[in-house]
C-alpha cells in the first residue's frame, strides 16, 4: 500500500480571523492580554514549586508539570493565533498546520493523564494518609509523567495518521483560527464522513469516560471523608473545589464541541476562545487562590524578589 501524501496541497488559508479591521484589533489584544497572563501564571506557579522547599510534594510536582502542559497547549495555539493576526497572515503551511493538529493532541492526551494523577494523588492523601509516601513516591510521581507523555503521543499518532495521508487537492480555507481535525478533512478531496465519525466518536468516548471516572472518583473521596468525619467535608471539599473546577473546565467545553449535534462555525470558534485561552488563563488562578500553601509560598517568593529595599519598614 502506497503511505505518501497525494496532497497537492500546500498551505491553508484560516478564515476564523475576521476582516473587520476593528474585531481584527480586538481579537489581537485580547488573545495577547490572556495568553501573557497564561504564560505568567502558570510560569509563576512551576518557580514557585521549584523554589519553595515545602512544596516538593507529590502534589505540587504534578501541578507544575500540569502548569507545563498549560503553557504548552497555549503556545500551540494562541501564540499562533496571535501572530497571525499581527501579522495579518492567515496562511498556514500544510506541515505546520500537521504539526500544530499533532501537538494539541499530544497536550490535551497528557493533560487528561495528569488530571487523573492528581485525582489519584488526592484520593491517596484523604483516604490512606499514612501510606501516602510510599504509594506517591517519586519513581511513581515521575511514571505519572512519562505515562502522560506516552499516551498523549499516542493519542495523538492513532489519529494522526489517518489525516497525514487524505489526499487535499481542492479548496485549503480552513473556518477556524486553528487547524484541527475535523475542519481539516473536511477539505479532503475523498468522502471523509465515516473517518471524522471515527475520529469524533473515539475522542468523544474517552473524554467522557475519563470525565465520568474524575467526578466518581471525587465523590468517593467526600463519601469517604463524610463517613469518617461524622458528615463534616468542609476541609475535604476545600481541598477538593480547585480540582474538581479545573476538571468541568478541560472537560465541559471539549465534550460539548465533540459531541453536540448541530455543530457551527461560531460555537466552534467560541469554544475555542473558552477552551484555549479562558480556561487555561482560570487554571492557574483557581490553583493558587484556591489553595492557602500556594498563596502563602507566592506571597514569599514575591517578598524575595523585591527585597528588603521594596518592604515598607
Amino acid at each position: 500500500m502506497d503511505t505518501t501524501n497525494d496532497s497537492v496541497v500546500s498551505e491553508f488559508v484560516l478564515i476564523g480571523l475576521s476582516n473587520s479591521w476593528e474585531m481584527h484589533l480586538f481579537l489581537f489584544w485580547f488573545f495577547s492580554v490572556f495568553y501573557m497572563g497564561i504564560s505568567l501564571g502558570n510560569l509563576f506557579i512551576v518557580f514557585t514549586v521549584i523554589t519553595e522547599s515545602h512544596l516538593h510534594t507529590p502534589m505540587y510536582f504534578l501541578l507544575a508539570s500540569l502548569s507545563l502542559l498549560d503553557l504548552g497547549l497555549s503556545s500551540t495555539t494562541v501564540a499562533k493565533t496571535i501572530t497571525n493576526l499581527f501579522t495579518d497572515c492567515k496562511i498556514i503551511s500544510f506541515s505546520k498546520c500537521m504539526i500544530q493538529i499533532f501537538f494539541i493532541h499530544v497536550m490535551d492526551g497528557g493533560e487528561m493523564v495528569l488530571l487523573i494523577a492528581m485525582a489519584y494523588d488526592r484520593y491517596t492523601a484523604i483516604c490512606k494518609p499514612l501510606h501516602y509516601l510510599i504509594i506517591m513516591s517519586p519513581k511513581m510521581c515521575v511514571f505519572f509523567i512519562v505515562a502522560a507523555w506516552i499516551v498523549g503521543i499516542i493519542h495523538a499518532v492513532s489519529q494522526f495518521v489517518f489525516v497525514i495521508n487524505l489526499p487535499f487537492c481542492g479548496p485549503n480555507e480552513v473556518d477556524s483560527f486553528y487547524c484541527d481535525f475535523p475542519r481539516v478533512m473536511k477539505l479532503a478531496c475523498v468522502d471523509t464522513y465515516k473517518l471524522e465519525f471515527v475520529i469524533i466518536a473515539n475522542s468523544g468516548f474517552i473524554s467522557m469516560v475519563t470525565f465520568f471516572s474524575l467526578i466518581i472518583s471525587y465523590i468517593f473521596i467526600l463519601v469517604t471523608v463524610w463517613k469518617r468525619s461524622s458528615g463534616d467535608l468542609s476541609k475535604a471539599f476545600v481541598t477538593l473545589s480547585a480540582h474538581i473546577t479545573v476538571v468541568n473546565l478541560f472537560f465541559t467545553p471539549c465534550m460539548f464541541l465533540l459531541l453536540w449535534p448541530f455543530p457551527t462555525t461560531s460555537l466552534d470558534k467560541c469554544l475555542f476562545i473558552v477552551d484555549f485561552a479562558i480556561t487555561l488563563l482560570l487554571n492557574p488562578a483557581i490553583y493558587t487562590l484556591r489553595n492557602k500553601d500556594m498563596r502563602v509560598a507566592m506571597r514569599r517568593l514575591g517578598k524575595r524578589i523585591v527585597g528588603p529595599s521594596g518592604i515598607s519598614q
